[in-house]
């Protein structure tokens, strides 16, 4: 029987461990002196206006105040200028700044201009459900239409090689009966295989679910497993990590759909979140199914931006708060993290990673590790990401120097990816907060040009 919390043997565990710990002790190396962040000249490639929308953008976005409630701001606005007023006010500032477009032709010019700049898209449909936000089948259907959209858009354009799509599977399955799989879980491990098999169309009964709880799982297993079909071999699909009440349920179903679908090579990936203290147990235990069930494992490595939520939560119910003490803690989790499935790609390159952060220390720490274990800048087993809109700096630095660079572009209209960009500024305000080196980069390039023009 096959679970998903399966515990590798004690021994690769620490092995494991002992590896990340020593790529965490590693003398840095003259690479990493290289990439310097601080550049404003990564910022020539924009146009007079994009330097002018950012930094506004980023003033806005400095201010704590705005970002906590710039929720309730902008639905007064949207109240005082009616639905058209509101959009053409969004639209050219921060609609502009981190999204991509509305339809594909809005789409593939901005993808065309990512890709002159050695960028690569990672499409985002911005659609996530939390509990009470549940709508039906009908509307899961709809999600699904638009998801395998997406990954035709990826597929059939020329933006980039291997691409990418990103994928929440709230989206196509009610957040309810994820909270009820994550409790049947830490009751009674679910067995990987009796998804496969469910995913295979076999009409499973699933433990603790009553039949129309049943009905609704299969459904939704039906639609991932569609979606990954129409993927493999072409798009890599990363599956979103969401809120701890529900990830165990999600990384169920992902787990299941990488036994099915990563025999050949990494298509479906997990997301690992390190502000949780129980990050690296999850991915190391990843690490073991993957190796003993014969898989490749995908990986996209992040932080987190659930934290407040998850706090607040965890004290209402009592328990102990599930999120590293300090920013040094989370920083010592995902750069630990990080050093274990570096070494592991360096003897097992089928399984890859996403080093998704804005964080510095982080990309410099990892592009110091690829060069003394021999792992290819644009070898295919790691790549770097970034948020569409944010840490520019970052990205075509990477970029220039032959690196493999994500940025993540969520597209829609303005109306369907408001709640994603209310939740994005309010979820990583300590990242907007922190955007300061990015403006004054900002800023000094904006002089340049004005003393050029003089």
């Amino acid at each position: 029987m096959l679970c998903l919390r399966l515990r590798p043997s004690l021994s690769h565990l620490q092995s494991l461990r002992l590896l990340g710990t020593s790529a965490s002790r590693t003398r840095p190396s003259l690479l990493s002196a290289t990439l310097a962040f601080d550049d404003p000249s990564a910022f020539r490639v924009k146009s007079f206006g994009e330097l002018l929308r950012a930094m506004a953008v980023f003033q806005f976005c400095s201010f704590p105040v705005l970002v906590n409630n710039c929720g309730k701001l902008m639905s007064i606005a949207r109240t005082l200028l009616g639905r058209r007023g509101f959009s053409l006010l969004l639209r050219p500032t921060v609609y502009a700044q981190f999204v991509a477009g509305e339809n594909e032709s809005e789409i593939s010019e901005s993808m065309e201009k990512m890709s002159v700049l050695g960028l690569r898209p990672m499409l985002a449909v911005p659609i996530e459900e939390d509990l009470g936000e549940s709508t039906g089948e009908k509307r899961y259907d709809d999600n699904m239409e638009t998801m395998l959209e997406c990954v035709r858009m990826s597929h059939s354009n020329a933006w980039s090689r291997d691409p990418m799509m990103q994928l929440k599977i709230t989206a196509l399955l009610s957040p309810e009966l994820c909270v009820k799989l994550t409790a049947l879980n830490a009751q009674q491990l679910y067995d990987l295989n009796l998804v496969v098999r469910a995913m295979d169309g076999e009409p499973i009964s699933f433990p603790g679910l009553d039949d129309s709880e049943a009905a609704h799982f299969l459904c939704g297993l039906h639609r991932l497993n569609k979606i990954a079909e129409a993927s493999v071999n072409k798009v890599r699909v990363l599956v979103d990590a969401e809120y701890t009440y529900m990830n165990p349920a999600l990384s169920l179903v992902t787990m299941a759909m990488m036994k099915k679908f990563n025999k050949d090579g990494a298509w479906i990936w997990n997301t690992y979140q390190c502000y949780l203290k129980e990050s690296r147990s999850l991915l190391l235990e990843a690490l073991s199914l993957a190796k003993n069930e014969g898989f490749s494992l995908g990986v996209k490595l992040v932080r987190g931006a659930y934290m407040d939520k998850e706090r607040k939560l965890a004290e209402k119910e009592g328990r102990a708060d599930p999120i590293h003490q300090s920013w040094e803690d989370t920083n010592d989790s995902y750069n630990g993290s990080l050093g274990v499935m570096l070494e592991v790609i360096s003897q097992k390159p089928d399984n890859r990673i996403i080093v998704a952060t804005h964080n510095e220390e982080s990309v410099r720490r990892a592009a110091q590790r690829m060069e003394e274990l021999g792992i290819d800048r644009d070898g295919g087993s790691v790549c770097f990401g970034q948020l569409l809109g944010m840490c520019d700096h970052v990205s075509l630095t990477l970029a220039k120097e032959g690196y493999a660079v994500y940025k993540s572009v969520p597209y829609g209209s303005v109306e369907d990816t408001l709640p994603y960009l209310v939740r994005r500024a309010q979820e990583n305000r300590t990242v907007l907060q922190g955007i300061r080196k990015e403006r004054d980069l900002l800023r000094q390039e904006f002089r340049r040009r004005l003393r050029r023009g003089s």
